[in-house]
Parts: structure tokens; C-alpha cells; sequence
């Protein structure tokens, strides 16, 4: 509802351009690896967020028939995984860096012996910056014309299980990972095709460990006053 009021909203008060921001679980759950933006709606999603999912491509169709119904300027970008600052970092609602930053430093301060991650560790996800998806949004509100939806993404894909041992390690934390298998999965690769986004000509610039060590460092300097811990 909320995406519905702001897209007719734009088109009533004359926006110039409005950009929609979706999220790569639009895709299918077995789309090929990298996912290409012509793989939207080929196959069923995933099911554990499909609510999710249903809406934001909802959000781009809209988009879109507004561009060629009323010829509103709407661009829609589909990134995949997000961190960074100001990031959800409640263990009960937020997604997986946030959750392991959160749930290794408390093992790390309260010397616990392990910690028990969802699933088995084996899918495998692209993880995006916050600040370099700003970045972009820019740059394609500048340099992009387009309704169809355009992809991006970091060029770096990491399984969970690798990610884990990864902020483990940058937090401090010395004790043992465990799986609970009795969790879902989730989909089990999610690469992004960016070939238009690298076509327009630009990139990422921050990698995944710079952009931990960014987001911890943020995280051990305000948790006490944040209110989503």
C-alpha cells in the first residue's frame, strides 16, 4: 500500500523521476546463477519470503505501465544482500551479517563455547555495502532511462558458512560454529548478472572485509543507544 500511495502520488504531483528500489528475491528461487534481469517471473520464488517478494514486483510492474501509460521517468534496481551502519541488528528481526555481528560478540564478551547459525552453511549470496548501493542509486538516477529493472551488485559471491568464519574472525570470536539443519536454507545461490550496470560504467568499491570491519566498528560504538539491538 505503502509503495502503491508514493508511486500514484509521484505521477499526480509531477515527479521527475522516481526510482524504485526492489531486491534480487523477485527472481526465482532456482533461476540460474548469475541471475540475468530477464529471468523475472520464469519459475516459482522462494517461499520463505514470497509475500515479500510479490510486492516488490508489484512495485516495478507499476513502475513500469506509469513510464509507458503516462510516461513518468521510473527507474527500478534490483540489489541484492544489504549492510552496513544503521543496519537492524535485533537477532529477532534482522538478516545475516547483522545477526552474526551481533550474536559472535556476544559469544566473544560472554566466552561461550559456540554459537548455532541457521541452516547448513552452504548457500551462497552477494553482499552489497550500503554506501556503495547509494552510490549507485545516484549514479543511475544520472546516467539511466530506463523502466525495465537493472541489477546490481558487489561481483563477489560467499557462502554463508564462509561468512560466518569471516566475521567470526574479524570480531575476535575463538569458539565453534554449529549448524542447526532443522532451519531452512533459503535459495540456494543468489548471484546477480550486473553485465548493464558494468555496461553503464560502474562498480563497487568497498570489499566485503573492509565493509565488516566498517559496519562493526559502527556497531561496538552505538549499540548501547540503538534502539534495533
Amino acid at each position: 500500500m505503502l509503495q502503491s500511495n508514493i508511486i500514484h502520488t509521484s505521477y499526480k504531483f509531477g515527479v521527475k523521476k522516481l526510482l524504485f528500489l526492489g531486491s534480487a528475491c523477485i527472481y526465482p528461487k532456482m533461476a540460474p546463477v548469475p541471475i540475468k534481469e530477464e529471468y523475472l517471473m520464469t519459475g516459482p520464488l522462494e517461499e520463505t519470503n514470497i509475500a515479500y517478494s510479490i510486492s516488490k514486483i508489484n512495485g516495478h510492474i507499476m513502475c513500469k505501465k506509469y513510464t509507458e501509460q503516462y510516461g513518468m521517468e521510473t527507474v527500478s534496481v534490483m540489489p541484492n544482500n544489504l549492510y552496513g551502519i544503521h543496519d537492524n541488528f535485533n537477532i529477532s528481526q534482522c538478516h545475516v551479517i547483522p545477526s552474526f555481528i551481533n550474536k559472535f560478540l556476544n559469544a566473544k564478551e560472554k566466552n561461550l563455547s559456540e554459537v548455532t547459525c541457521f541452516g547448513d552453511g552452504s548457500p551462497t549470496r552477494e553482499f552489497l555495502f550500503s554506501d556503495d548501493l547509494a552510490d549507485g542509486l545516484v549514479f543511475l538516477m544520472n546516467k539511466y532511462n530506463d523502466p525495465d529493472i537493472i541489477n546490481i551488485g558487489p561481483h563477489r559471491e560467499v557462502s554463508i558458512k564462509d561468512l560466518s568464519e569471516l566475521v567470526s574472525d574479524l570480531v575476535g570470536y575463538k569458539g565453534k560454529i554449529v549448524w542447526d539443519t532443522s532451519k531452512p536454507n533459503g535459495t540456494p545461490r543468489r548471484a546477480l548478472d550486473t553485465s548493464k550496470m558494468d555496461n553503464l560504467g560502474w562498480k563497487s568499491k568497498t570489499s566485503l572485509e573492509d565493509g565488516l570491519k566498517i559496519t562493526i566498528g559502527w556497531f561496538l560504538k552505538n549499540r548501547r543507544n540503538y534502539a534495533r539491538v
